[in-house]
């Protein structure tokens, strides 16, 4: 991984989800895939030994069918979840020399408000919306610290603007808007205190085609221009083939395949990933 001109922004190692109680049996990640479900208690392995780099500047992508795990990461490098395992250096936190997991309440509000952007793949998850589009972008920055209401006011019409939401609606609330655009005010929101990560979990499912390519383009553009950091998490290989410089490929709890994006799509190698690679030709 040494050959990235840009710094390390973030690396997790041996990352690992449990969902539900846990019990002596499935205390530890399963040795075999087909043993996530704890036959004992039903708890569910969500993911488990996932290890990842990413670079200032780079877009990640992780890809894997519905269950695969893929989400389960996000939450947990956005700190909506707590690991059963593992370790995340994020280098804006102490400048990396103190697993991000370990920080106080106190701190993971600080790393959240102030580091990191989130774009789920619900927007419901992701904005109030019932507040106004402004709105949703000002409370961002409340939380980062901002203070002036003006100063508010103009970032989060330039954000607005910027995600191609009209200024005469700034002020609507995002329950009166099509799906595309409630993703693009996340998307302002998520950028409003300007984080050097960004989060995006399947933000172009269940919209169409022509709404995808608008919001994939917006994405691209924001990255170059903002040389932001970003994981994109997508079920869809041809989101992965558009956005990202690298790819993992995930399948019941774990990473099976990872490389340079260009190589996953030229050259699988593994079995399930040749034939999601097969199923975008």
């Amino acid at each position: 991984m040494t050959t990235h001109d840009q710094p390390l922004l973030l690396r997790a190692t041996n990352l690992g989800k449990r969902y539900g109680t846990g019990c002596l049996v499935c205390e530890q990640p399963p040795a075999d895939p087909k043993m996530r479900r704890c036959e004992q208690c039903n708890s569910l392995w969500g993911c488990y030994g996932v290890d990842l780099d990413l670079f200032s500047g780079e877009i990640l992508g992780i890809v894997g069918e519905s269950g695969s795990g893929k989400s389960s990461i996000l939450r947990i490098l956005y700190l909506d979840e707590r690991p059963n395992t593992g370790s995340a250096w994020f280098y804006p936190f102490r400048q990396g020399t103190q697993s991000m997991f370990e920080a106080s309440s106190q701190e993971r509000r600080s790393i959240r408000n102030h580091s990191l952007g989130m774009v789920y793949q619900n927007p419901f998850m992701g904005l109030r919306m019932m507040f106004s589009s402004s709105g949703n972008v000002a409370e961002k920055l409340m939380a980062a610290d901002w203070s002036h209401v003006g100063e508010m006011r103009t970032r989060a019409r330039n954000l607005l603007e910027r995600m191609e939401i009209s200024p005469h609606r700034i002020d609507e609330a995002p329950i009166t808007f099509s799906g595309g655009m409630q993703q693009r005010v996340q998307i302002a929101r998520a950028l409003a205190n300007h984080p050097p990560l960004l989060l995006l979990d399947e933000v172009t499912s269940g919209l169409d085609l022509s709404v995808q390519a608008k919001v994939l383009d917006l994405i691209r553009q924001i990255q170059r221009e903002m040389n932001i950091g970003m994981i994109v998490v997508s079920h869809d290989l041809g989101v992965i083939r558009l956005l990202t410089d690298r790819t993992l490929v995930m399948k019941d709890g774990e990473i099976i395949e990872q490389g340079l994006t260009d190589q996953i799509l030229q050259d699988p190698q593994h079995q399930y990933t040749q034939l999601l690679v097969h199923s975008l030709l």
